[in-house]
């Protein structure tokens, strides 16, 4: 039975105070206690390209924001720490916690992944995020770099990209025969069984190379991106739909056992961060590629629109080049399988359920 004399009494709120203190002292040797993260992390692109680079700004300042300075997420600019193509190999054998790159540069060793980065007559952006979250698309991304000890967090997304910049109207596709040109992904292959000579440039040299002529027509990315490079200033025929990106993706590749090493809080954090960073990416391009289009219409740069007839071969040219690469390598095979089940899937949805293009069309907008 609890004592009710007068000097218990008046020790309680005493008592209730110490356990408070207490309390409040735990709660603040936890957060004191909280792991502190200081990464490097090597960067593919220049970190103000719009929506391809800077989401790992946005991320960098928002986890440091978030935690209170306890975590840490420095990047580098290409080649300041190594080579952009050099990533995947610098995270995989852990000289560095983790690094940021568009995953397509690494289809050499692994070929599928432009289907992760950026895939020919692909999904649309809300359809690939819808795949890659709730269609088993990162859980097939993570089965992959298991085997290189890494673990990929989407981190950026963007729309098609332009088809390139060309000295001329691509009028027929003779024209790709003997042209030497920067083309990066799947879409490079099929420009090579059209006769193209195909090299990949990192965004950082493709105007030099340009002007230099190097080579003779090149693509990169959306026109924001593009913009900032400068390419308008070199060639004035600007070629689309991005038939060979119909997406463009970026991901913070972690050290495997970096990122098991954290704590799981830790984890969900950095992982809140990419998602955050994959909207702010796509958002900010939706503003400013438009606006990065219409500067070049104004400037005179002809924005050229394939035609039907060349986007039909050069998706029959596609298909076969993706059905060879299949053969050849079976994740491929079950990555682009998984994909165009959900293209039929949501295909269905996006033709019955969404307004024809043509009532998007500038002209008819106040009609």
């Amino acid at each position: 039975m609890p004592s009710s004399s007068p000097l218990a009494i008046r020790l309680r709120p005493l008592t209730l105070g110490v356990a408070a203190a207490a309390l409040l002292a735990g709660a603040t040797g936890n957060v004191q206690a909280q792991e502190q993260v200081r990464w490097q992390v090597p960067i593919a692109f220049p970190s103000h390209l719009v929506g391809l680079s800077t989401p790992v700004r946005f991320l960098s300042e928002s986890l440091e924001q978030a935690s209170g300075g306890n975590i840490n997420l420095r990047y580098y600019e290409p080649g300041e720490l190594i080579p952009p193509f050099e990533i995947l190999d610098a995270v995989s054998e852990g000289r560095y916690d983790a690094g940021f790159t568009w995953v397509g540069y690494d289809q050499g060793s692994i070929p599928s992944l432009p289907l992760f980065a950026g895939a020919p007559f692909g999904m649309e952006p809300p359809a690939y995020l819808a795949w890659h979250y709730f269609g088993g698309g990162k859980e097939l991304l993570e089965e992959i770099y298991a085997e290189y000890d890494v673990q990929p967090l989407l981190c950026s997304m963007i729309g098609p990209e332009a088809a390139g910049w060309f000295a001329e109207p691509l009028e027929s596709l003779d024209q790709i025969d003997g042209l030497r040109i920067r083309f990066a992904g799947i879409g490079g292959r099929v420009l090579e069984r059209l006769g193209a000579s195909v090299t990949m440039i990192p965004g950082g040299e493709l105007y030099q190379a340009m002007e230099r002529g190097t080579i003779d027509a090149t693509e990169f990315s959306a026109p924001a991106v593009d913009r900032i490079l400068g390419m308008q200033e070199i060639v004035q025929n600007y070629v689309m739909p991005g038939w060979h990106q119909t997406f463009t993706t970026a991901h913070l590749l972690v050290n495997k056992e970096s990122w098991e090493a954290l704590e799981p809080q830790t984890q969900a954090m950095i992982d809140m961060g990419c998602r955050a960073a994959t909207l702010y990416g796509y958002s900010e391009s939706e503003i400013e590629t438009p606006k990065a289009l219409r500067d070049f219409e104004e400037e005179g740069v002809n924005a050229q629109v394939l035609s039907d007839e060349i986007l039909t071969e050069l998706r029959r040219v596609t298909n076969e080049v993706q059905a060879e690469i299949a053969a050849e390598d079976e994740m491929f095979g079950r990555v682009l399988e998984s994909q165009r089940e959900f293209m039929k899937l949501h295909g269905n949805w996006h033709v019955k359920g969404h307004l024809p293009r043509s009532y998007y069309a500038p002209e008819n907008l106040d009609n």
